[in-house]
């Protein structure tokens, strides 16, 4: 990670804390039901003014940058749609995007339901702290370390020489020949697929064990009494229960996946048709030297993740009318 990617973080991370800081003082001072002097509107202004600078400064303004930036090209020349068209007609570019909507229906569905499956079947059994905090260590781990991690596992050598990578020496032991599993696509894929999933089942796990606990006693004896199963208790009682933990979970690791830069960065650099959205706008910005391709992409990156959000609000909402 470069300098300017440190500080990006930074500002990044001081500016989520203000911004959270100043919605929770306007909150409070709008639910305050005392009269307001002048002097309280200008200790309010002190205290959300550098909020809002750093919300301009750092995400609003680069926002609309880089969105104008995606209808010029290298040489500054507007192009009109000529990136976006791009993005949507050149083999490589629509390898990307295929390759990002497989991550993005595959991962939040398999660490969802690997993540239920665990919380359910090791909720109040022996051991029960271990085996969860043997799932959630994942998380513990940085995207680039987990990535070096398993690209250990995938690691590859000629016939005749000692395996290091795992699988590999799986396959050897078994009278197999080697695989070069990082450079056979579709293969690759599946295999960065299969990282991240093991990263995000642990947080599943955590937030739906939580949610489950939280499913009222009553509800799963009286459909006991009943006369239901195990599965119809859990098909009609226990996942309407949990369904607004269900609706966050998913939609937080789709996030996470649509952002996905780091493992394939470390694992395979987008070669051998393993590139996704965000490695490309990488490449293409900083390696191509091609801004305004770079541009195209983080724009349809947003679009892609714009109704996520709107349906994780809207789901939030609902809930809260219904309470």
């Amino acid at each position: 990670m470069t300098t300017a990617d440190l500080i990006g973080k930074l500002i990044q991370v001081v500016g989520g804390l203000a911004i959270f800081a100043a919605v929770v003082g306007l909150v409070l001072f709008f639910v305050d039901k005392a009269p307001k002097r002048q002097r309280d509107y200008v200790v309010l202004a002190a205290f959300v003014g550098p909020a809002l600078v750093l919300l301009v400064g750092g995400l609003i303004y680069p926002a609309i940058r880089t969105t104008a930036l995606a209808f010029f090209n290298r040489t500054g020349d507007p192009v009109g749609f000529e990136n976006f068209i791009w993005a949507f007609t050149q083999p490589d570019a629509v390898r990307t995007l295929v390759n990002t909507v497989i991550w993005v229906v595959l991962v939040p569905t398999i660490s969802t339901i690997a993540g239920l499956a665990y919380a359910v079947f090791i909720d109040k059994s022996r051991g029960e702290k271990f085996f969860k905090a043997l799932v959630f260590m994942p998380m513990a781990i940085s995207f680039v370390g987990a990535g070096i991690i398993w690209k250990f596992v995938y690691d590859y050598k000629s016939q005749g020489r000692d395996q290091i990578g795992l699988l590999n020496a799986v396959v050897v032991a078994f009278g197999g020949e080697p695989v070069q599993w990082l450079q056979s696509s579709p293969l690759n894929t599946f295999l960065l697929i299969a990282v991240m999933v093991w990263i995000q089942t642990g947080f599943a796990m955590v937030v739906l064990s939580a949610a489950i606990k939280g499913v009222p006693a009553e509800q799963i004896e009286a459909a006991q009494l009943d006369g239901t199963n195990a599965w119809q208790r859990f098909l009609n009682v226990t996942v309407p229960g949990i369904r607004g933990s269900l609706v966050v979970v998913v939609t937080t690791i789709s996030i996470a996946t649509l952002k996905v830069f780091d493992i394939v960065r470390t694992m395979t650099a987008g070669n051998f048709d393993t590139s996704v959205v965000a490695n490309e706008m990488y490449t293409q910005a900083f390696r191509a030297n091609e801004p305004g391709r770079g541009a195209a992409l983080a724009v349809i990156l947003f679009v892609l993740v714009l109704p996520i959000v709107i349906y994780n609000v809207r789901v939030l909402r609902s809930q809260k009318e219904v309470r």
